[in-house]
């Protein structure tokens, strides 16, 4: 494990047995029956896609029920990417959210309300780019697989060093590139988290983010009815967005 991936663990305080996993098209799920009551998790599916026929991605899968969360959790450090995403969603469902750190916003809002007029890099493409870029003076959207108009991944330590706003996907946590993108940062550039892979945690603010924007399950069973049946994130029915401010 990374120094963050340890930190991220130690700071998820509660625990209990897994009672629920949804590993959907688009969103994993984990519910745990906590000291703290039932918690969920969310965190976004990533798969295998270099695997032999017949290959597992998830160790025990069919059989984790009934686990500490606890254990799941530190599958963030796991090399099977569909292992991670799950760590993740366990990650999320032991956190015990400071809610008077939070504000009801989504990322959308904090990037149009930091970012009018301003240079702003996205990585990752997000639903609510073209709003952003109506907001923004300048629009620099980086992406694994760029969509038109966006640029590659590749060329983040070129626009990066240069916005004065910077959005980063949640999921570079997952594939293991955030501390490298968010070091690209320049002194003063605000810097903030977002989606809901995103652990709402302030261990993040010491690592270069200003805010997190992540997602807090209260309807434990509908959101998992949603991602079983492949839903996408706004389909998904049962949760609350929230934006940690350092």
């Amino acid at each position: 494990m990374t120094e963050l991936q340890r930190r991220l663990v130690a700071a998820a305080t509660l625990d209990g047995p897994v009672a629920d996993l949804r590993v959907g098209t688009h969103w994993t799920l984990l519910a745990a029956d906590t000291q703290g009551g039932p918690r969920a998790g969310l965190a976004s599916t990533q798969t295998e896609q270099s695997l032999e026929h017949g290959a597992a991605s998830v160790r025990g899968a069919g059989e984790l029920l009934g686990k500490g969360a606890r254990e799941l959790a530190e599958w963030i450090a796991s090399e099977s990417v569909t292992e991670r995403s799950i760590g993740f969603a366990a990650l999320n469902a032991l956190l015990e959210v400071d809610e008077a750190r939070c504000r009801p916003l989504n990322a959308e809002q904090v990037i149009v309300e930091r970012g009018a007029g301003r240079h702003v890099a996205i990585v990752g493409h997000f639903p609510f780019t073209d709003r952003v870029r109506a907001a923004a003076g300048r629009l620099s959207v980086l992406e694994l697989n760029p969509q038109p108009g966006d640029l590659p991944a590749s060329a983040a330590p070129d626009i990066i060093p240069d916005a004065d706003v910077v959005a980063i996907t949640g999921m570079t946590l997952v594939n293991g590139t955030f501390e490298t993108l968010a070091a690209f940062s320049k002194p003063g550039a605000f810097v903030l988290l977002l989606g809901a892979t995103t652990p709402l945690t302030p261990v993040l603010f010491d690592y270069r983010v200003d805010a997190i924007s992540g997602t807090v399950v209260d309807d434990i069973p509908l959101a998992a009815l949603a991602v079983s049946q492949g839903a996408s994130f706004r389909q998904i029915k049962g949760k609350r967005l929230l934006t940690m401010l350092k």
